[in-house]
Parts: C-alpha cells; sequence; structure tokens
C-alpha cells in the first residue's frame, strides 16, 4: 500500500496530494494518508465523501491520523 507522508503539511497541500493519488489509483487500489494536523482529517473527509471511495480514519498515536483510502 502507498503511503503519503503529510506530517507537517498543513491545507491545501495534503488535500491535493490525496487528489492526485486518487486520480492514478486503479479500482480497488488502497492508500494511506498519514497527517498530524486535525484540520487536514476534516478536509480529507470532506473531499472523500464526495468521491466514489471508502475511506477510515484512525488516530494511531495522539495527534497522529491514518487515513485509508480504498478507490471502488
Amino acid at each position: 500500500m502507498k503511503e503519503i507522508n503529510c506530517l507537517g503539511e498543513i491545507c491545501p497541500v495534503p488535500v491535493i496530494r490525496t487528489q492526485q493519488q486518487l486520480k492514478v489509483a486503479k479500482a480497488n487500489e488502497s492508500f494511506k494518508v498519514i497527517t498530524d494536523h486535525g484540520c487536514t482529517v476534516e478536509e480529507i473527509s470532506k473531499f472523500l465523501k464526495k468521491k466514489k471511495v471508502n475511506f477510515n480514519i484512525e488516530e494511531v498515536i495522539n495527534g497522529v491520523w491514518e487515513i485509508v483510502v480504498v478507490k471502488l
């Protein structure tokens, strides 16, 4: 699974990187976005809800989230 490390990056950079990866991902392919900004989690979530994807958000340690995206 491809990982997109967005630690230390603020919006809109993580959203743009997620958009770019979603464009090149094939059906049923997954990737993980790692971020340490709560606002980024919200913005990526809003973006993904509009797309044909499944996604799961997990706070793996205090202040660090992993968003696993599966393109349908």
